[in-house]
């Protein structure tokens, strides 16, 4: 599965969710650590669901960026 990732700058390191994932973050204090640690998250959190006998959420977002004027 591939599920859309937000990687935020925060002030001092950097912060993950997945939209289709609720509760679903990592932070880490650069954007190759929290890729990492967002990854991780994920299996975690799919494992954790699987475990409680819930179903797992397909990736329904989808993540496009739009050019405006300067």
């Amino acid at each position: 599965m591939r599920y859309a990732v937000v990687i935020e700058k925060a002030p001092s390191n950097y912060a993950a969710y997945v939209p289709d994932l609720p509760g679903c973050v990592a932070t880490g204090s650069t954007v190759a650590e929290t890729e990492t640690l967002i990854r991780e998250a994920i299996e975690f959190h799919l494992e954790g669901l699987k475990a409680d006998g819930l179903p797992i959420p397909p990736p329904n977002s989808q993540v496009e960026y739009v050019d405006v004027p300067a």
